[in-house]
């Protein structure tokens, strides 16, 4: 019935969706200062790591991601399994954010949610942009698309009425340019390599105690262009930063003795690419000699394309491979491990074992017992997520790191 309804009708609906809630809750975001992040990697912690600066600074944040919810003290996790909530959702948050007497409200910006105008009536004062990497390219019915839905962030940026408004971009990423046509007021670029050298004024030394890989160095410098744009203390974002602790699922350490066992949310091929990277000594350009993954790939005919992908990568950098369900939906597991397993074969690289394990609890378990001292175990795909999505709009209560520490209890004791 759907395929039948013309097209500006949804376009129509969605927008008056929009309308109706920011004036249900009295358009909140005329009363706060927001910055909303996107890009296709890094939004969350990016998210995180601004509220950390401006809360250690002293002001008080709300603050919406893939993980939580988060006004002053109190928060909850993000049930929905969407990042950006419906319009009512979005802006009864935000007005419970002015009741609260917070200050900013940091946004994690989809592409789907701009899609669907849920990032319309609301005034942002800054937009910051990680990286764009292919993603959600069936959805938007292109890669052009895709960026295009990004850009309107700064195109809204450019038209709110707020008086200090500013954008911080990834010099280092090509899509840069792209967003910087968008938006004329204050910019900030940053970057780690030549690219960034010639437009940026500072030249910091960025140390993290808790943050692993060079994808947290950049998720770090947008957030420190940020905080520097809200006028924060130089000297003293780069202390919060050194200090900030990983986000729940983003490369987060489950177990440490007498293998570590890793989980991530990594569901593109450049996330996973970056993953395994970071938990390679830096002596070995590919492949370790202890590294093991638990992979899989999302269904519902979402991002097929990547599946191959992020096998081949799978085998260029792991000893062993364990492929198992992540979010099916309505569509064959088998058939999207036969996917991921059309890279692996494609891979130079010659693996040492390939498992197909399409219970995700058993592919767990196997990967805890084949591990031994020294191993590193990497589970990515669904980080911290509550739910995993099968056939039938069926949502079975999930979490990747407490199947991990009750299947190594079972082993280990």
């Amino acid at each position: 019935m759907r395929k039948f309804i013309p097209k500006f009708i949804f376009v129509i609906y969605h927008y008056l969706l929009a309308l109706i809630g920011a004036v249900i809750y009295g358009f909140p975001t005329k009363k706060l200062i927001v910055i909303g992040v996107t890009g296709t990697n890094g939004k969350s912690t990016v998210v995180h790591l601004i509220t950390e600066i401006l809360e250690k600074s002293g002001q008080k944040v709300a603050s919406l991601s893939s993980i939580r919810f988060k006004i002053g003290d109190k928060e909850e996790k993000n049930m929905l399994k969407m990042t950006m909530p419906g319009r009512f959702k979005l802006q009864k948050f935000l007005r419970q954010a002015v009741n609260a007497e917070c200050k900013y409200v940091i946004l994690e910006v989809t592409s789907e949610g701009i899609k669907q105008f849920r990032h319309k009536f609301i005034d942002f004062d800054g937009a910051v942009f990680t990286n764009l990497t292919k993603e959600h390219i069936e959805a938007h019915k292109g890669f052009e698309n895709y960026r295009k839905a990004k850009g309107k962030l700064f195109s809204a940026l450019e038209k709110s009425p707020k008086p200090e408004k500013f954008a911080v971009l990834n010099a280092d990423d090509v899509s840069s340019a792209y967003f910087d046509k968008f938006f004329t007021g204050k910019k900030y670029f940053y970057g780690i390599r030549n690219s960034v050298a010639e437009i940026t004024l500072d030249k910091i030394e960025l140390k993290l105690d808790n943050l692993l890989g060079e994808f947290n160095i950049y998720n770090a410098l947008a957030a420190y262009c940020a905080g520097v744009a809200l006028k924060i203390e130089k000297n003293n974002i780069l202390e919060i930063l050194k200090q900030a602790k990983n986000i729940p699922g983003r490369l987060e350490l489950v177990i440490k003795e007498p293998f570590k066992v890793f989980v991530d949310y990594a569901h593109t091929p450049d996330a996973l690419k970056k993953v395994y990277q970071a938990l390679i000594p830096s002596s070995f350009e590919h492949r370790t000699p202890n590294l093991i993954c638990v992979l899989g790939s999302c269904g519902g005919g979402r991002d097929k394309w990547k599946r191959p992908e992020m096998g081949k990568i799978s085998a260029n950098y792991c000893k062993e491979i364990i492929l198992t369900n992540e979010d099916p939906y309505d569509e064959d597991p088998n058939q999207i491990l036969l996917d991921i397993k059309s890279g692996i074969q494609n891979s130079k690289f010659k693996i040492q074992n390939l498992y197909e394990v399409i219970d995700r609890r058993e592919a767990i378990n196997k990967a805890v017992s084949i591990a031994r001292s020294g191993d590193t175990i990497i589970i990515t795909g669904k980080g911290c997520e509550p739910w995993m999505c099968v056939a039938g709009n069926k949502k079975i209560p999930w979490d990747d790191r407490k199947v991990v520490e009750e299947e190594f209890k079972k082993l280990y004791g």
